[in-house]
């Protein structure tokens, strides 16, 4: 018998909850930004230029019916070791590590994938070429774009066998080689690799790897297989195909990605293929481009690298050797974002071992405690990125300094540049961008201004340079 008693009654929370169309959500965003501008406030775009919405409805997915039913590989992953990796294997890897953007990546491999399917084409079937190439992609770190790429790299090949006539396009389907990459990774504070991996292999995972590589970048290898297996064997991650299939978010950045690499795909095409692009420079001069605006983002600090560029560890006093890696013939220079913090930290350490100390800046707080704190906790991070000795005090007689920075508000720097300058011999910069008083406050004898806006690798230079820390001493 059914029990039908008031407090048995079934629960029909769809109709205590009903369904808010997107305009009614939109309306009220609206009216939150008071006049702002939305795709300024709330659209982020990545350095690939797709743009990612402040949220995801299912609406988004409107028009992506066959990608939805699209098959994406098996369940589980093979774990790869270093090094194993398949020596014809078409390597998108490379590019990635010599600067290469996510649509790059796709759009190139795809280029170099028809190349290679073309030769091999000639002598067998084409259903039985595609089974015998792997590519290999790295997995960086902007976590769902990297899940994003994989999905559509599959989504693309599917295309190229398509177009190439072959008969069952899925039983060619694009065998993954995911592996981590090194751009990204830093000699100093080198633990804070092992989360950077972590977090990669879940992307690739997701993303519907075959075989998968960890990198072990200073730390020890055999962390890198028990990260496999953690995601194998306790988060049962093996367990499920194309975890993310039916995300709003993931289908649609997949769907982004994958226009934005044909798109690109078929520049290359028109120019004559992969190789005749690269022979060129023309991929070359793609990603000396992306590779710059990247470090720029990390020298400007609006990207942070851990223990780089921003949150450095201050007992850390001794310059890492770069960890091996296998020998690779590489189409272009592979270049970690890292090196030019690490070249300057190499500086400090470098003169410290010369002249038997670190050079030492004062963070000189006086005045407003809220920017006084804000502005010396900025510094601390700033000047620590060169491996500087930091102090902080509120006074500055017979302070053993090299350097000393302000730590104040706008309103009272003229009056404590005034009361230091003359009474020190030593630099004294001020932290912050107050504009109105640059003039004056040079005039007053501060030597230069650290703020949001500092190029990090520039400025820290330029104060090795004054500081009298030569290169290689």
């Amino acid at each position: 018998m059914t029990d039908t008693s008031p407090d048995r009654e079934p629960l029909d929370l769809a109709a205590e909850f009903p369904a808010t169309p997107t305009s009614e959500w939109e309306a009220v965003i609206a009216s939150d930004l008071k006049g702002a501008d939305y795709e300024k406030r709330l659209v982020h775009r990545t350095e690939e230029g797709i743009a990612l919405r402040p949220y995801y409805r299912k609406d988004s997915l409107a028009g992506l019916e066959p990608q939805l039913s699209f098959r994406r590989g098996k369940r589980g992953w093979e774990i790869a070791r270093e090094g194993e990796i398949d020596p014809g294997a078409v390597r998108a890897d490379l590019l990635h590590e010599a600067g290469a953007h996510g649509v790059q990546e796709l759009a190139w491999a795809m280029a170099a994938g028809v190349e290679r399917l073309a030769e091999l084409a000639a002598t067998q079937p084409v259903d039985q070429a595609a089974r015998a190439l792997t590519f290999v992609f790295a997995v960086g770190p902007a976590y769902f774009m990297e899940i994003a790429k994989l999905r559509a790299a599959r989504l693309l090949w599917a295309q190229v066998l398509t177009a190439f006539g072959a008969k069952d396009p899925d039983g060619g389907a694009m065998r993954i080689h995911a592996r981590t990459p090194r751009r990204n990774k830093s000699l100093y504070d080198r633990h804070t690799n092992l989360l950077r991996v972590t977090t990669e292999a879940l992307s690739a995972v997701i993303g519907g790897c075959d075989r998968l590589t960890i990198d072990p970048f200073g730390f020890d290898p055999h962390l890198a297989v028990n990260i496999q297996r953690i995601l194998q064997e306790e988060t049962h991650l093996d367990a499920v195909a194309d975890p993310a299939g039916g995300s709003y978010y993931v289908e649609s950045l997949t769907d982004s990605m994958a226009r934005a690499a044909w798109d690109l795909f078929r520049q290359v095409e028109a120019e004559g293929g992969y190789s005749k692009s690269l022979a060129s420079g023309s991929i070359g001069k793609e990603v000396a481009a992306a590779r710059a605006a990247r470090a720029q983002a990390l020298a400007s600090r609006r990207r942070s690298l851990v223990g780089v560029n921003n949150y450095p560890n201050l007992t850390e006093k001794e310059a890492p050797k770069l960890p091996s890696a296998s020998e690779t013939a590489s189409p272009l220079p592979a270049a970690r974002v890292a090196e030019p913090f690490e070249a300057i930290r190499r500086r400090t350490i470098e003169y410290a071992r010369a002249t038997g100390r670190y050079p030492k800046v004062l963070l000189l707080t006086r005045g407003d405690v809220k920017m006084r704190g804000a502005r010396s906790n900025f510094c601390l991070n700033f000047f620590g990125c060169a491996g500087f000795d930091i102090a902080v005090s509120e006074g500055f007689e017979g302070a053993d300094s090299d350097l000393i920075v302000l730590c104040s508000s706008d309103a009272e720097y003229a009056e404590l540049a005034r009361e230091v300058c003359p009474k020190v011999k030593v630099p004294v910069l001020v932290a912050g961008n107050p504009r109105e008083q640059i003039e004056a406050l040079r005039a007053a004898g501060i030597g230069g201004f650290v703020h949001v806006g500092s190029d990090a690798v520039a400025t820290l230079t330029e104060w090795q340079d004054k500081l009298g820390m030569r290169s290689g001493q």
